[in-house]
């Protein structure tokens, strides 16, 4: 069988698949969850720059430098969110302990 045809019906199914799970979990634990995959980035990183230094060619070399940035993008974005959601919570901590300026840095 065609590597092509396999890998688009990889990526079918990994879009259905996708698209099912992700409707299925509340919105409570979206954000969480989704945070927590953005670290999964990391793994198309490593593939990313193991292919290319496979040598395979100056095409895959530059979709393999584009994989790479596009997935550090994702990798940096997710933390960044991560740090604002959790930044959230702490702030409601500060505001309940009172920190003395009667809620004006809001």
């Amino acid at each position: 069988m065609d590597p092509l045809i396999v890998g688009f019906w990889v990526l079918l199914l990994a879009i259905v698949l996708g698209v099912e799970l992700i409707t299925k979990v509340p919105p409570t634990l979206h954000t969480p969850l989704m945070s927590g995959a953005n670290a999964i980035s990391g793994i198309t990183i490593v593939g990313a720059i193991a292919c290319a230094n496979a040598g395979a060619g100056t095409l895959a070399s530059v979709l393999a430098f584009v994989a790479v940035a596009l997935a550090t993008i994702n990798a940096v974005g997710g933390f960044m969110v991560t740090d604002r959601m959790l930044g959230m919570f702490s702030g409601r901590k500060k505001r309940a302990k009172g920190d003395g300026d009667g809620g004006a840095n809001k």
